[in-house]
């Protein structure tokens, strides 16, 4: 019979992940809360400045003011810009750290008097480094009113708006922890979502899977550089010096295995065929891009550098837009496709928005980003669980219709065959009877009515034996008016009785034709299994006892004469009439 699988109740899960969310909205509602008031400067830095120059213009009122808890953009000029940051009353001197959020990709100098610290997120000798931020100990000697000067320095690429912040040391420890926790949470969510994936795509050979995985582990690897995760608290000291190439590596790549994956999961080629060959171009031009930027070749860099952004958001559109058609015209997959990359596409909408100096009190961003990402990681995979369901249903449809006969829905002769050589081999010392079952007059049947009701005797035969069998019992359609069926842990006399049973409900059976009613009856022959029996033999013997059956007037059940242990007179004796109706000659 054709299993039924049962899906998980889809409120529940969507229950789970919105509770997941909620969660980790709470933690970044915690993680930045409000700190000690702050004053802010900056000017662009010139050859000529010192210290103690930049100090001065800074109390003259020459630099340009900022809010330093609001995220702030500096331009990218060679020789970096100055900020200051002024503490504001009330102050305390108790120990302070100033972070720095969320870390840049370039190095921040600190100046203390006449020393100068170097602050930079693949810096693994700071020992104050925060996870997810840059961090200062203010020296306990320093004045809690005294302006603290830093340099940005030089970066290849456009800094990221940053925001400032100065709080006591536990504060910061504390909220430190739980910024850890937070981040710890989602990577291990995209983490599990990978191996999951993974185990999906060898148990069921789908490379589909595989892309997801890919997909999933490049965003995260883009998350960990932005976030800092991979250098504090993984200490991934490889990727120092290398962060700007393995993450927009990592970007282009991530495009790639998303384009490649929502091929398959969408099915496209079924239900968006136009819109399939712009992505396949989209999934090979971010792999050019990898290429042209590990070439070495400045030209190439270059190029591909000033291409990732635009291709990113165009690829981002176009995937969104082949899924809202995809879905629109009955893909299943596409639905679970957009619950997860909608918020993603609207977050790096953000992002990006961002950068270019919008929405600058949206300082969580970068942790909804992250928290985004395991969000996504766990609807994608569930729409991977659906569809791994889905793809064992239709397998095991297909099964079903292979291994069963189209018309009875009893066992083909060839799963017959199998099944019942297994029984065989399985349970060597156990008595097994065989019975071979053939309708009477079947011929004349189908001569005088049509193969309509034929088909339909076959089907009301096939299901009433079905009934009277046990569950555990083989029961096949052999071949056309004859059945098959494997009893297993029952004598002779046990299965004569079945046998008997089964023949007395067949001849109550009556199919309708047009004014009157057609009367069935079978005949059954009884083999039992024999030691060093094969499967052909016990049918051989099933067979002949049938025959018998039939020379014996039919409707009725005949034993073989190996089990009878006689010659005929004992088949005689061992010979079941059924009783006749009432209405019959």
């Amino acid at each position: 019979m054709e299993k039924r699988i049962t899906l998980p109740p889809r409120d529940r899960l969507w229950r789970r992940g919105c509770g997941f969310v909620f969660g980790l909205l709470f933690w970044l509602g915690v993680a930045h809360a409000s700190a000690m008031p702050l004053n802010g400067a900056w000017g662009e830095a010139s050859p000529g400045d010192t210290p103690q120059s930049v100090l001065e213009a800074y109390r003259a009122g020459h630099l340009q003011s900022f809010d330093p808890s609001m995220l702030q953009q500096f331009p990218r000029n060679k020789f970096g810009s100055w900020v200051v940051i002024a503490p504001q009353p009330p102050w305390d001197n108790e120990e302070r750290v100033l972070t720095i959020y969320p870390p840049p990709l370039g190095p921040i100098s600190v100046v203390d008097g006449a020393q100068t610290h170097l602050l930079s997120i693949d810096d693994f000798s700071a020992a104050a480094h925060g996870h997810g931020r840059l961090a200062w100990r203010i020296p306990s000697t320093q004045a809690a009113s005294a302006p603290i000067l830093l340099r940005l320095e030089p970066a290849a690429t456009m800094s990221a708006p940053i925001r400032f912040r100065i709080l006591p040391w536990n504060e910061y420890l504390q909220r430190d922890a739980q910024w850890l926790v937070f981040a710890s949470a989602c990577f291990a969510v995209m983490l599990a979502m990978v191996l999951m994936a993974l185990f999906f795509s060898l148990v069921l050979r789908d490379v589909t899977y595989s892309w997801y995985a890919g997909y999933i582990v490049c965003y995260a690897l883009i998350q960990g550089i932005q976030t800092g995760f991979v250098f504090h608290p993984l200490e991934w000291q490889w990727l120092a010096g290398r962060t700007l190439l393995v993450g927009s590596g990592a970007v282009a790549l991530s495009v790639a295995f998303a384009s490649l994956f929502m091929m398959r999961f969408c099915n496209l080629q079924q239900h968006a065929r136009l819109l399939r060959m712009p992505i396949m171009a989209l999934a090979v031009g971010m792999i050019q891009l990898v290429l042209m930027r590990c070439s070495g070749i400045t030209l190439l860099i270059e190029a591909a550098q000033a291409l990732l952004n635009p291709l990113l958001m165009l690829g981002a559109t176009l995937l969104l837009v082949a899924a809202i058609v995809a879905a629109v015209r009955g893909s299943r997959q596409a639905w679970f496709f957009l619950a997860g990359w909608t918020p993603l596409l609207l977050l790096t909408a953000a992002t990006s928005a961002q950068v270019n100096g919008a929405l600058p009190q949206l300082d969580w961003l970068n942790d909804a980003s992250l928290a985004g990402g395991a969000f996504e990681a766990l609807v994608l995979s569930l729409g991977l669980a659906d569809r791994a369901l889905s793809l064992r249903q239709d397998r095991d449809v297909v099964q079903v219709l292979a291994d069963h006969d189209p018309l009875t829905h009893a066992l083909n002769r060839r799963s017959w065959n199998e099944r019942a050589s297994a029984a065989l081999a399985s349970s060597p010392a156990r008595p097994i009877a065989l019975l071979f079952l053939d309708l009477d007059h079947f011929k004349l049947l189908n001569d005088r009515h049509g193969h309509n009701t034929g088909d339909r005797a076959l089907v009301a035969v096939a299901s009433t034996l079905g009934a009277e069998l046990r569950p555990g019992d083989l029961l096949g359609r052999y071949g056309g008016e004859e059945f098959v069926a494997l009893l297993d842990g029952i004598d002779s006399q046990e299965a004569m009785q079945v046998a008997t049973r089964l023949c007395r409900r067949v001849h109550r059976l009556e199919i309708p034709v047009r004014d009157e009613e057609q009367l069935l009856s079978v005949s059954i022959g009884v083999a039992m299994r024999q030691r060093g029996d094969v499967l052909e033999a016990l049918i051989e013997r099933a067979d002949q006892a049938m025959y018998r059956a039939k020379l014996h007037g039919r409707n009725r059940v005949c034993l073989d004469e190996t089990a009878a242990r006689s010659a005929r007179t004992a088949a005689v004796k061992h010979l079941h009439v059924v009783e006749k109706r009432r209405d019959e000659p």
